[in-house]
């Protein structure tokens, strides 16, 4: 199974760019919101890392 690319933000709900940042449970959040929390998840507490890009040619 692959990784789910969600499009918003769960915080502020903007659409996402390349530069999106999920946890282990691959809750989605924007440069920003990453930022505002500290690089930790609100809702696990989990790690905030830089979601892959997907391959050439997937779109999101």
């Amino acid at each position: 199974m692959g990784l789910e690319m969600k499009t918003n933000c769960q915080a502020c709900h903007n659409t996402l760019t390349d530069y999106a940042y999920i946890c282990v449970h691959e809750c989605t959040f924007c440069e920003e919101c990453t930022a505002k929390y500290d690089a930790f998840c609100p809702n696990c507490s989990g790690e905030l890392v830089r979601r892959p890009k997907p391959p050439a040619g997937i779109e999101h």
